[in-house]
């Protein structure tokens, strides 16, 4: 990727180890290069480390559900495609994850704490590029792109088990 793009990670709440910053850059990255177009221009957006509480409560104000998720995506355009002017960064959005539920969801799924959050991560930027599973088609697309930059990665298929895409 050619684009300058900038990702600030920031720890809000939750036992994020020590290396969870570079996890959620390096995830970032990958779904910024497989799916941003670099004639966009810069591009920023941030990833906030959270726990179940913050996201619970982000997720009653905002999508009306009054329970924690995995993770949150919001966007701060409303094109499907974010426009840029140039030389000033598209501001692409928040992806903010909850420590406790990522924690939950490895062991119940038997997955590496770090793959699931890897997975989370490339989930929530797609979603900030447009991606959606609101449709079988919208969610065909989104998982096997999701597979295919999670296997770059050396992360197994997360949907092999249920075909089901996490919560946004």
């Amino acid at each position: 990727m050619t684009t300058s793009v900038d990702i600030a990670v920031s720890r809000e709440a939750g036992a994020w180890a020590e290396d969870a910053e570079w996890l959620a850059e390096r995830a970032a990255l990958a779904a910024l290069a497989a799916a941003y177009d670099d004639e966009e221009g810069p591009a920023e957006l941030s990833v906030v480390l959270a726990d179940d509480e913050l996201v619970h409560r982000l997720n009653r104000e905002y999508r009306g559900k009054d329970k924690p998720t995995n993770v949150l995506s919001f966007a701060l355009t409303e094109a499907e495609e974010p426009e840029a002017q140039e030389g000033v960064p598209v501001m692409l959005g928040d992806v903010i994850l909850a420590y406790e539920t990522v924690a939950r969801e490895a062991a119940e799924q038997r997955k590496s704490f770090n793959d699931h959050m890897t997975h989370l991560v490339m989930h929530g930027v797609l979603h900030l590029l447009g991606y959606d599973h609101e449709t079988d088609d919208e969610a065909e697309e989104m998982e096997a792109l999701e597979t295919r930059l999670l296997a770059t990665l050396g992360i197994a298929d997360p949907y092999a088990a249920n075909h089901q895409p996490p919560d946004r």
